[in-house]
């Protein structure tokens, strides 16, 4: 089955093509099927934001659409940065500026649990649609450690590994992480959709 990734995000693609490649899934990029589609992320929640992104892409194009929304929610902070965790601090950030900012943000504060969330829609031509929720539980790190993944991965720190999640391999954290355990979640909703149980 060919589907589209409602995202530009070339790091998000490779983490779904090597976790959907198993199931038989062909995941490409927007730009790849002739679309472009931004999307505005108007929802409350990751699913409400999840599910705007595949429809929109999927009235694109016709295909399924799969979209992943994510994002860091500490417990201290009232669970931001949360839905706005790629847009925390304004538009003139990046990622290592989002984390320093969230790094001062939690100066001083002694709790600082916090998971990854991230929920995953995948929207069928037919109006099908297909939710997948996944959760990573860490502690906020004092610093910034590791050169891999992506986002607030540096800062992310795993007690049970003792490392952050930017130091595992993509092996190890798509074993862990919260796109991971959507995935595999996913992966169930979808045999059991392919299957038919779904009539």
């Amino acid at each position: 089955m060919k589907a589209v990734l409602a995202s530009q995000n070339k790091k998000k693609l490779r983490e779904l093509q090597e976790i959907l490649s198993g199931f038989g899934m062909e995941v490409t990029l927007q730009s790849q099927v002739g679309v472009d589609v931004e999307v505005e992320e108007t929802g409350d929640t990751f699913e409400e934001n999840a599910i705007l992104k595949a429809e929109a892409v999927r009235d694109a194009t016709g295909l399924p659409a799969i979209s992943d929304d994510s994002g860091l929610v500490v417990d201290a902070l009232g669970g931001a940065p949360g839905v706005y965790s790629a847009r925390y601090g304004g538009e003139g950030l990046d990622d290592t500026g989002r984390w320093q900012l969230l790094l001062r943000n939690m100066e001083g504060v002694e709790n600082r649990t916090c998971r990854f969330v991230s929920v995953i829609c995948c929207a069928f031509p037919n109006g099908d649609r297909l939710l997948a929720r996944g959760e990573c539980p860490g502690v906020l790190a004092r610093g910034a450690n590791g050169e891999g993944g992506f986002g607030y991965d540096p800062v992310f720190y795993l007690p049970e590994l003792g490392r952050t999640m930017a130091e595992l391999t993509p092996e190890e954290k798509n074993q862990i992480s919260h796109r991971g355990n959507a995935l595999r979640i996913f992966q169930q909703e979808l045999e059991r959709y392919l299957n038919g149980s779904h009539q």
